[in-house]
């Protein structure tokens, strides 16, 4: 083994064990410096180090700069790919994630890829600084690298240990975070019910309950990775003695020529061993981030999902009419269909009713006209044209849905009326809610048309949501309006108002109306009762009294809840 030594008289130094020692791979460079005055030498070697401190910081702040943009990058990409996904799907797939779930992916999903791409850089730089210390340690020596993959093999290992435990773990503890998520989001949603049934300290215990877990699930990740640190401080210094006590038992008096070499082979494998650290770190970094990627790829992962249909003939107005033929839906493969081998017709500005018990298939009828679904089996023809021909935003967006289920932005009235008519003045507005009888509680507002209402509007009463619904589709002047249960929140003197304005509307408009109350759709073209998914009635209302069916029984009893017990019924 080379020896340092400094020849005796002499201002020079033997490059053969100093830390010039890595000069002389460069031919020609270690003999003009070896030749160099030692306060010349010095001098270059002070330089030297300040100047590759400097590029080393200008590197680390451009490294830092580059991966905060392309994060932010990342951030913004991932989000917009995440909500573009969600809305995607159709309906029937997206109602099968909770939205506190649904939530969360959005949440989660954009915070997963950057931590791996700022894991990943770390990585990379760590795995460079390791393979330049591995250079400094075989040019110092190959048997004293036989220490450093010494102490590579013990830290993979103890990984190799380890990862697996901290990748279970990190997968229990996002499905925890999951939980607590959907759990809080449902408590917001429905604090309502919370309150009206009491339930106010049991929700709270019961998030309480999820957070002790995932504290507990956070202190074992802790202690997993926990482990690694003091391991790779201890390893180097046991490493150092092994090779002292060995110089010594080898070279005995004559260790003063070692000493140099050890202590160059100290500094280079206590970097090499922070490194090493460093990367260990990073392992156990990426793998307890590999649930939240692993979630991602979930969403976003086409397999198991349907989506929207997309592209076909853009759809412009109704002419003729619209044209049930056969149609079936089952909601899952193998199930009971909601409705079988329905046909009816609407023509254009004519008005069909659906009536019948709950279940009957009255509302799929109306989801598959709005195209939330395809139908198993049959067609519906719109002027002649299968209905999956046409672009299905281009015919949603003429279509006016108000529903008994009305859901209203946090915003103003005017913002919810004018919500799917683009551009809409406020007069108009103004004019729509006129139509929907709205605008005698809009005016007794503080705001009027300018009061916000709160999340999914709880500020007002549920007649007034239905009444701000209807004024939001007559706003939008539909080819085709339905109405399924649109009366069924309000009182008796507003629920006459509103009809007198869907009668107005009716006159210029194609109509489906599903109704629980006959009295709404005495008027209706055509009246359809339903019963377990299938058509067991139809004609107007005139015609189907005379029929004394299931439509003439079902108008008798309310005739007679209608008059509080009076024996006499009413005649139509």
């Amino acid at each position: 083994m080379d020896l340092l030594s400094r020849s005796q008289g002499s201002e020079t130094f033997d490059l053969s064990w100093s830390g010039l020692h890595l000069l002389s791979f460069v031919p020609g460079l270690s003999q003009a410096i070896g030749g160099l005055p030692t306060t010349t030498l010095f001098t270059l070697l002070l330089s030297a180090a300040v100047l590759l401190k400097l590029v080393q910081s200008l590197a680390m702040y451009l490294a830092a700069v580059n991966v905060g943009y392309f994060s932010a990058r990342v951030n913004a990409e991932v989000t917009g790919l995440i909500h573009h996904q969600i809305l995607r799907l159709t309906l029937a797939c997206a109602s099968h994630y909770p939205v506190g779930d649904l939530t969360a992916y959005a949440s989660g999903g954009p915070a997963a890829v950057m931590n791996q791409i700022t894991i990943a850089s770390s990585f990379i730089v760590n795995m460079m600084m390791v393979l330049v210390y591995l250079v400094v340690l075989i040019s110092l020596s190959p048997w004293l690298l036989a220490a450093a993959v010494l102490m590579a093999f013990a830290l993979m290992l103890l990984q190799r240990e380890l990862l697996p435990r901290i990748r279970h773990r990190a997968f229990e503890q996002q499905a925890i975070v999951v939980g607590i998520s959907t759990r809080i989001t449902e408590n917001i949603q429905g604090l309502r019910l919370l309150h009206t049934s009491g339930q106010l300290e049991a929700a709270d215990r019961g998030l309480l309950e999820k957070m002790g877990e995932l504290e507990s699930n956070t202190r074992s990740i802790s202690k997993l990775n926990a482990v690694t640190a003091p391991v790779t401080i201890f390893l180097p210094m046991a490493m150092i003695a092994l090779i002292a006590g060995l110089s010594l038992l080898v070279f005995g008096a004559r260790n003063s020529g070692v000493l140099p070499s050890l202590v160059t082979f100290v500094v280079a494998l206590q970097r090499l061993n922070g490194s090493f650290g460093s990367v260990a770190a990073n392992f156990s970094s990426l793998n307890a981030n590999s649930a939240a990627i692993h979630r991602l790829n979930e969403i976003l992962d086409p397999i198991d999902k349907t989506f929207r249909r997309q592209g076909g003939i853009p759809f412009q107005r109704l002419s003729e009419s619209i044209e049930l033929k056969n149609v079936s839906l089952s909601y899952t493969p193998g199930s009971t269909p909601a409705v079988r081998d329905v046909s009816l017709t609407i023509p254009r500005g004519h008005t069909l009713a659906l009536v019948g018990a709950s279940g009957a298939g009255k509302s799929t009828i109306a989801d598959l006209l709005v195209g939330l679904y395809d139908p198993s089996s049959g067609k519906i023809l719109v002027d002649g044209v299968d209905l999956s021909s046409f672009d299905l935003l281009s015919w949603q967006q003429k279509l006016g849905v108000v529903s008994q289920d009305t859901f209203l932005f946090n915003a103003s009235i005017a913002y919810n009326i004018g919500f799917g008519t683009p551009g809409a003045t406020i007069l108009e507005i103004e004019a729509a809610a006129a139509k929907a009888q709205a605008t005698g509680f809009i005016s007794s507002l503080p705001s009027g048309f300018g009061t916000i209402i709160g999340e999914r509007g709880y500020r007002l009463s549920g007649g007034q949501r239905q009444r701000i619904s209807l004024a939001r589709a007559i706003l939008r002047n539909p080819e085709l309006l339905i109405l399924d249960e649109a009366t069924s929140a309000l009182d008796s003197q507003s629920e006459r108002l509103v009809q007198q304005a869907i009668e107005q509307f009716e006159r210029q408009h194609t109509v489906l109306v599903i109704a629980h109350r006959l009295s709404t759709i005495v008027n209706a073209d055509l009246i359809c009762v339903m019963d377990e998914g299938s058509i067991v009635e139809r004609g107007n209302h005139l015609a189907l009294l005379a029929k004394d069916g299931r439509y003439a029984n079902l108008w008798r009893q309310q005739s007679q809840q209608t008059v509080q017990g009076l024996s006499i019924t009413p005649t139509p």
